[in-house]
């Protein structure tokens, strides 16, 4: 997996990093995040793995944003064995730090925390070996389900997310991400790929929530 940036300009407020994959051609990582953090996300599993985590409950700005705060607060990338050994109080202490890093920092500094004692006992520490290894997508989606945090949808989703934009496909891999995998989806943050991917993305998001309030205010008498 080889690293490009775009030859032309990038948009002001997302940018793209192009992942070549051999036998898979190009595709994009693009998140409405500094050019920085994304270039972190693209490169670093650990990364991208703690941005998923964090994606509930605050804006998918925030949540991508979040891991590269988290190594300018520790002054280096961390690995998944650091973080599994960091002192539980004191990690929770930079989650904290304001802007705190989630809305609940101290919540998912221990959920973080969590996962990656997972990786470093299940993965030799290497997170990027979750997926790698897994030979079918259902296997795939039970490793990622199994991850401190990810209930269905959320497993389903890193799963997309894999297959779309980091050419991770093992067979069934579509399948096992449901409705997520399909091509042509605009449903997740597995979608975002440029300002009309997001847009659209924001635009089912926002479907989804005024139907729900519709139907909470449908059933109040």
């Amino acid at each position: 997996m080889h690293l490009v940036r775009p030859a032309g300009p990038g948009q002001s407020t997302l940018r793209a990093y192009v992942i070549t994959i051999p036998g898979e051609g190009t595709v994009t990582i693009a998140m409405p995040v500094e050019p920085e953090a994304n270039e972190l996300l693209s490169r670093s599993p650990l990364a991208l793995l703690i941005g998923m985590v964090l994606d509930q409950q605050v804006p998918l700005e925030r949540a991508f944003s979040a891991p590269l705060d988290l190594v300018r607060r520790l002054g280096h990338e961390p690995t998944a064995a650091e973080l599994a050994d960091f002192d539980p109080v004191a990690l929770a202490g930079i989650f904290s730090e304001r802007p705190a890093l989630h809305r609940y920092p101290k919540a998912m500094a221990a959920r973080v925390q969590d996962v990656a004692r997972l990786i470093v006992d299940s993965y030799d520490g290497d997170p990027e070996r979750l997926w790698t290894t897994a030979k079918t997508g259902p296997e795939l989606l039970k490793r990622v389900s199994a991850l401190p945090g990810f209930g269905a949808q959320k497993a389903q989703i890193f799963v997309a997310l894999l297959g779309k934009q980091l050419g991770v496909r093992p067979r069934g891999w579509r399948e096992a991400a449901g409705q997520f995998g399909a091509r042509g989806s605009h449903l997740s943050v597995a979608d975002i790929s440029d300002g009309d991917s997001l847009a659209r993305v924001r635009s089912y998001k926002q479907g989804l929530k005024a139907a729900a309030k519709a139907a909470a205010a449908a059933k109040t008498p």
